[in-house]
């Protein structure tokens, strides 16, 4: 018989675990909540396959070898072979997509298993098919439309599984659905528009060092043997003789100097992964200038719009906020959240550690105040959303024309520089040529 562990909660809200023995998922499910449990996710476990296959393997073990005579001896090779894209994770756009159509199907009155099949022989991408394909198994063998979400969660985060949860419970899964497109929808377009932004800084960059690395490597070391003859080795100003030591260890040392980079990339990364590094880094990001004000803003967008979105859909506050801190991609906004969470489970109002983090501004903890107190909470927290996203418009673009000037003057100080270390010699030439010329009169 097969072995089935499964997840639950008690009715006091307790988390539990272990594993029955039964034919199916939909007699444990049944088991459950016989029992008392609000089950989570149930699901067979490996040890129950593998007695079925030991059994299945024994049963079958006469008749192979009856039929061994015919076949080759030895045992044939066996290859698993995996294609490239299943498996992973899901694009956004592919995953907005889907959650689309599957809230119009819905809406329309089509059954949930009949949708999924529908947007399954549709789908162009392959991880999604597959997707699919294993979400209407699941369902179709008893299980909830959240805990068959829940067996992907490369595809599908917690976000998701618990708004769809809160649907299924109130009856409005197309309403949460149709939420959740809009909701990754315009957390895409914000997306979107940051890597526009910072899309010509980083062309400018790489202009800016192809330059420099072509100027070092072929120009410069071009002009050191005329000034050698001109002026003598070792004769020319300090700032030429600094920039030509330069271009000669990038020349005859490119693997170093392309290890040395490497190392410095490496090393910063390994240091952002630490909890103080990432801590820093992230406080950090909020503050510096240009790009710091822009950050800030997608940050507290994306928290209003997460925690309205889920609280309006009918996930309970704590929970909410839990799902928000473990979504937010800002460790100091993450751990705001969590003093919100401790406040609330306490039996306090969410203004007062919001207002304490001082990574909000005074406009939002006011609307959250107002929001709290007149019991539109949800609300308040999408117009909150509205409102930043179209600061984070304005912000991007005030941060691209700034950006522009910056960009500007770096390249010509880079190149400037080398210019004028190549032209130093030739001013020195000329003023000891004109001081031999006054010399002979």
């Amino acid at each position: 018989m097969p072995v089935f562990t499964y997840e639950a909660m008690d009715a006091k809200g307790k988390p539990t675990k272990g594993t029955l023995d039964v034919a199916n998922q939909n007699e444990a499910l049944t088991r459950l909540k016989e029992m008392g449990f609000f089950p989570t996710k149930v699901v067979e476990s490996d040890k129950g396959k593998d007695k079925d296959k030991k059994d299945s393997k024994d049963a079958k073990a006469p008749a192979a070898k009856a039929g061994a005579k015919g076949k080759p001896k030895g045992g044939a090779l066996q290859f698993n072979i995996k294609i490239p894209g299943l498996g992973g994770k899901v694009g956004t756009k592919s995953l907005c997509t889907f959650t689309r159509q599957l809230a119009t199907l819905v809406d329309a009155g089509l059954p949930l298993l009949r949708g999924l099949t529908v947007l399954g022989k549709q789908e162009k991408d392959p991880t999604l098919k597959e997707i699919l394909g294993k979400l209407a198994i699941s369902i179709e063998g008893g299980s909830t439309f959240s805990e068959s979400l829940a067996q992907h969660p490369k595809a599908f985060n917690k976000l998701f599984v618990n708004m769809v949860k809160a649907g299924e419970l109130g009856g409005v899964l197309e309403v949460t659905l149709t939420r959740l497109a809009e909701f990754a929808e315009k957390a895409e377009k914000i997306k979107g528009k940051v890597k526009a932004a910072l899309f010509y800084p980083m062309a400018v960059m790489t202009v800016a060092v192809g330059i420099v690395v072509l100027l070092m490597t072929v120009v410069v070391p071009k002009f050191k043997e005329i000034f050698n003859d001109m002026l003598g080795p070792g004769q020319m100003p300090e700032f030429t003789l600094l920039v030509l030591a330069i271009s000669e260890f990038i020349q005859h040392n490119i693997i170093a100097t392309a290890g040395i980079i490497a190392s410095i990339i490496i090393s910063f990364k390994l240091f952002v992964r630490t909890k103080f590094g990432a801590r820093l880094f992230d406080r950090f990001l909020l503050i510096m200038p240009v790009f710091g004000p822009v950050i800030l803003k997608v940050a507290i967008s994306r928290f209003t719009r997460t925690l309205g979105t889920l609280v309006s859909s009918g996930v309970p506050i704590l929970q909410s906020l839990n799902i928000v801190r473990e979504t937010s991609s800002n460790i100091m906004v993450a751990e705001a959240v969590q003093k919100i969470h401790d406040s609330v489970k306490e039996g306090e109002s969410i203004t007062a550690p919001l207002e304490s983090s001082k990574i909000f501004p005074p406009m939002v903890v006011s609307m959250v105040d107002v929001g709290e107190q007149t019991g539109a909470l949800p609300e308040m927290l999408m117009k909150v959303a509205d409102n930043y996203e179209e600061e984070v418009d304005n912000a991007v673009a005030a941060m691209t024309s700034l950006l522009e000037p910056i960009m500007i003057i770096f390249l010509a100080v880079v190149v400037g520089s080398i210019v004028i270390a190549m032209f130093m010699p030739l001013i020195k030439l000329m003023d000891s040529l004109g001081s031999e010329g006054q010399s002979d009169k």
